[in-house]
């Protein structure tokens, strides 16, 4: 029951009369109005007990391959995509123990309206920054095979940079409602709660009031859906799709084909783990649904996202590699590989180099 409360609570949203349709509705779900703060269930010690092992694998690893990339490789424009993406991955992992707590306490907030602000707005962040860099590295690699002369020249470190600083600065502006509508209120039942407010400056009736909140709520998720989820995937499924026929076409092949792996693995992480949030957000606008689906698209989120920060870094040791050769090579040694600016090269030519070592 109280898993329920997450669709509002967790990224949970709110208008008109200072939560009162808020507080009407966890009424409405047999949310007992006078349940304490501090209660805290077996369910939601479990949860927390998960997110907290996220955070400690997610920080180890992300951190651990965020040093290999800044101190122990060589600067070139594969590895600075991924050492930014690793970074992100960083950031978000690091913030978990605060949701984590927040779930132990039963979607009570208890770190501050500043802190309720500037944390989901870093979630937002990552999720917007992943995508576009992910975008960016899928356009890099369609330019290097179907574009070479013009990538030769133009692949190049600080033109990568120009790019990455832009990604920074859309991303955040993107996180900016966030910051705006995400704020603390305390209910009725002394619970405080981080959720996202659209009506705080309208001055209008209640009935335009709780429309205008809607269509703010829907504007922000066909723009969320948009370009985070489904134009990216046109674009990213374009760029593979034109980069097969090419290799192909050509007779092509790359020379180190785990990087190219890596790739097809973030990319397929991210919108695998990812699915469940928009459609989380979309049975909220949808209007009421079983507490069944709303208990188990929540649950999915969460372990979706946890997963893609937390988790996706850790895959990049295993995608090409045997499971005992992972743990007989350094790790320096597997990123080097995984990251290097590997080239395309033909068929013809491999086969050549082939016959005149024999």
């Amino acid at each position: 029951m109280r898993a329920n409360i997450s669709r509002s609570l967790d990224q949970g949203n709110y208008g008109s009369e200072n939560m009162n349709v808020f507080v009407a509705n966890i009424s409405e779900m047999g949310m007992n109005t006078t349940y304490s703060p501090i209660a805290i269930s077996p369910t939601n010690v479990i949860i927390a007990v998960c997110l907290l092992i996220s955070f400690l694998v997610g920080t180890t690893i992300n951190g651990l391959f965020l040093w290999v990339l800044v101190v122990r490789m060589k600067n070139t424009v594969n590895v600075l995509w991924f050492r930014h993406l690793l970074l992100i991955f960083l950031i978000v992992s690091s913030i978990i123990p605060f949701f984590a707590v927040h779930r132990l306490l039963g979607f009570h907030w208890i770190f501050g309206n500043v802190l309720c602000k500037v944390l989901n707005a870093l979630g937002s962040l990552g999720m917007f920054f992943e995508v576009f860099i992910l975008t960016n590295i899928s356009l890099d690699r369609f330019f290097a095979v179907c574009h070479p002369i013009w990538s030769q020249h133009n692949h190049t470190i600080p033109r990568a940079q120009r790019i990455i600083a832009g990604t920074w600065l859309v991303s955040l502006l993107f996180s900016v409602p966030y910051l705006i509508f995400r704020e603390t209120h305390e209910a009725t039942n002394r619970r405080i709660i981080c959720a996202n407010n659209y009506t705080f400056f309208l001055d209008a009736e209640k009935t335009e009031r709780d429309v205008l909140a809607y269509h703010i709520q829907l504007a922000l998720f066909v723009i969320r859906f948009l370009l985070t989820f489904l134009l990216p995937f046109v674009i990213i499924a374009g760029c593979y799709y034109k980069i097969g026929k090419e290799i192909k076409k050509r007779r092509l092949v790359e020379q180190n084909g785990k990087t190219f792996k890596i790739l097809i693995t973030s990319v397929a992480s991210f919108f695998i783990c990812w699915l469940p949030y928009h459609l989380y957000y979309a049975s909220q606008l949808l209007g009421k649904l079983s507490d069944g689906i709303h208990i188990f698209l929540s649950s999915v989120m969460s372990a979706g996202m946890c997963f893609n920060f937390c988790f996706t870094s850790s895959l990049y040791l295993f995608v090409g590699q045997k499971f005992q050769q992972v743990f007989k090579t350094s790790i320096v040694t597997l990123l080097q590989r995984d990251f290097a600016d590997a080239p395309f090269v033909f068929v013809d030519n491999i086969n050549m180099e082939d016959g005149n070592d024999q």
